[in-house]
């Protein structure tokens, strides 16, 4: 078994409920130890006792499995509001927020998340022709045609 999916595994058991969930797990050798960064998430918001939580019960099974020979470095943490969409999970959780998606094609979009379902998302962008309101516009965009989507954070 790979050793990515093998943390995975463990991360999985050790998330406190289910409104936990795993966004990613990196693992990279740096210096002749590894740094193993564990990103999650939760709907409702995470808090870092949940995040201490998490890391205290993976670093104690990481130990009892040997699952590192090499000495590592443990992370975990939320994602971040620059760290990209990646499941449809955290699109769920963004609805109603303004989103950047680049797509494969290298279009752009800006626009309010007003939907996900099992292959797509809806954007609500916003038209400006001359002269006119803006309107704004659904638009429907399969996940798979999706580079990369980032939450846009307003400070108005």
């Amino acid at each position: 078994m790979a050793l990515k999916q093998t943390v995975e595994e463990i991360v999985e058991k050790h998330l406190p409920d289910e409104e936990h969930f795993v966004v990613d797990v990196d693992i990279r050798e740096k210096g002749g130890k590894y740094q193993l960064t564990i990103l999650i998430d939760a709907d409702n918001g995470l808090n870092i006792s949940a995040c201490a939580q998490v890391s205290r019960a993976v670093g104690e099974e990481l130990e009892a499995k040997e699952v590192f020979e090499d000495p590592y470095v443990l992370e975990v943490s939320s994602p971040g509001v620059d760290f990209p969409l990646s499941s449809k999970r955290q699109y769920q959780k963004n609805i109603g927020r303004n989103l950047k998606v680049m797509l494969l094609e290298g279009r752009e979009l800006e626009g309010t998340l007003s939907s996900v379902d099992s292959t797509a998302i809806t954007v609500l962008v916003k038209k400006k022709e001359k002269g006119k309101k803006a309107t704004e516009e659904e638009t429907k965009i399969a996940l798979e045609h999706i580079k990369k989507s980032i939450v846009l954070v307003s400070f108005k």
